[in-house]
C-alpha cells in the first residue's frame, strides 16, 4: 500500500530518486531546496510504495506530479492515481513511458496542454567533457550582463517554449531572471567583449546538475556559441566538486550540440503541462 512520507522517509526518497535521477533531477531539486511539506509553491509531497522501496509518487503545491514508478503494477499505479485525484494538477513531468501510461490511467488524455512533448534525454559523466576551442570568450555570472539584454533573450526564450508562458511576457522574463540571480545558477557566453549566449542549471545538487535555459540569439544561432557556454558552465561546476550533468534536447540541432560536448543518449523524457483550470479528475 502506497503511504505518506514523512520526514524521516526523506533520506530513503532520496536515494531512491538517485537511483533514476536522468527523470528524477527535479523533484530531487525541489526536495532540497524546498522541503519536505512546505509552505512553496514547489514545495513537495511524496508517497511511497514498498519495502524495499519500489514507487514514489510526488507532486508540488502548484501540482505539477513526479511519478518514479519503474516497478509498480498497473493496479498499484491505479491506487497512485486515487491519492491525487483531489487534487488541482497542472502538469506531470518524468520517464516518458511512465508519464504516459499514468496520464491513460488518470484520463487526462483530453486535456488542454500548453506543452506536451517527449523530448530525448542526455547523460554525461564530466570527465568526459569535450570543451569547444573559441578565442576570445569567456563565461560570465549573469549579473555581470546589462539586465535589459537578459530580459530581452528571456522573452524570445519564452515565446519559442510553448506551454512555459502563464503570465504577462515582461514579468515572466523579469521573475526568471530576479531568480536566476538569487540562485547564481545561470551565465552568459561573451564573445569579443559582446554576450551572445546564455546557459544555466534549472535543477541543481552538490555532484549533479540539470542543464537547462539554455539560448542563444537568432541572429546568433549557428557559430556554436550554445555549446560552448553550456560546456564551459560544465566546466566550472566540476572543478567545484560536479561529477555528472543531465538534459533533456528540444529539438535536433540541440541534441547535437549536446551530443558534441560528451552527451551520451539516456532515454526519453515527458513534460506535460495543461492549460486548462479543471481540477484533476
Amino acid at each position: 500500500m502506497w503511504r505518506a512520507a514523512l520526514q524521516k522517509d526523506v533520506p530513503e526518497v532520496q536515494r531512491f530518486l538517485r537511483l533514476h535521477l536522468q527523470s528524477s533531477m527535479f523533484p530531487l531539486g525541489n526536495l532540497e531546496d524546498f522541503g519536505l511539506g512546505g509552505s512553496h509553491p514547489r514545495g513537495m509531497s511524496f508517497w511511497l510504495l514498498g519495502n524495499p522501496l519500489r514507487g514514489v509518487l510526488g507532486i508540488t503545491n502548484e501540482g505539477i506530479v513526479f511519478p518514479q514508478c519503474p516497478n509498480v503494477k498497473r493496479a498499484e499505479l491505479f491506487a497512485a492515481w486515487d491519492l491525487i485525484q483531489n487534487r488541482a494538477v497542472s502538469g506531470i513531468i518524468g520517464e516518458t513511458a511512465q508519464v504516459r501510461d499514468f496520464v491513460k490511467i488518470a484520463g487526462w488524455r483530453d486535456r488542454l496542454t500548453g506543452l506536451n512533448d517527449d523530448e530525448p534525454a542526455f547523460s554525461l559523466n564530466l570527465n568526459n567533457l569535450v570543451v569547444p576551442q573559441m578565442e576570445d570568450v569567456r563565461l560570465v555570472p549573469l549579473a555581470g550582463v546589462d539586465r535589459n539584454q537578459v530580459i530581452a533573450w528571456r522573452k524570445q526564450y519564452l515565446q519559442e517554449t510553448p506551454g512555459l508562458l502563464h503570465k504577462e511576457l515582461d514579468k515572466q522574463a523579469r521573475e526568471d531572471l530576479k531568480r536566476y540571480l538569487e540562485r547564481d545558477s545561470h551565465r552568459a557566453l561573451i564573445y569579443k567583449g559582446q554576450p551572445v549566449a546564455m546557459t544555466g542549471f534549472n535543477s541543481a545538487l552538490s555532484d549533479v546538475v540539470q542543464v537547462g535555459g539554455v539560448f542563444t540569439p537568432r541572429e546568433l544561432r549557428g557559430r556554436s556559441y550554445a555549446r560552448t557556454a553550456v560546456a564551459l558552465h560544465l566546466k566550472e561546476a566540476r572543478e567545484a566538486g560536479v561529477n555528472r550533468a543531465v538534459l533533456f534536447a528540444a529539438s535536433n540541432a540541440a541534441a547535437r550540440a549536446y551530443i558534441a560536448i560528451g552527451f551520451m543518449p539516456a532515454g526519453s523524457v515527458s513534460l506535460i503541462l495543461f492549460n486548462d483550470q479543471t481540477d484533476s479528475a
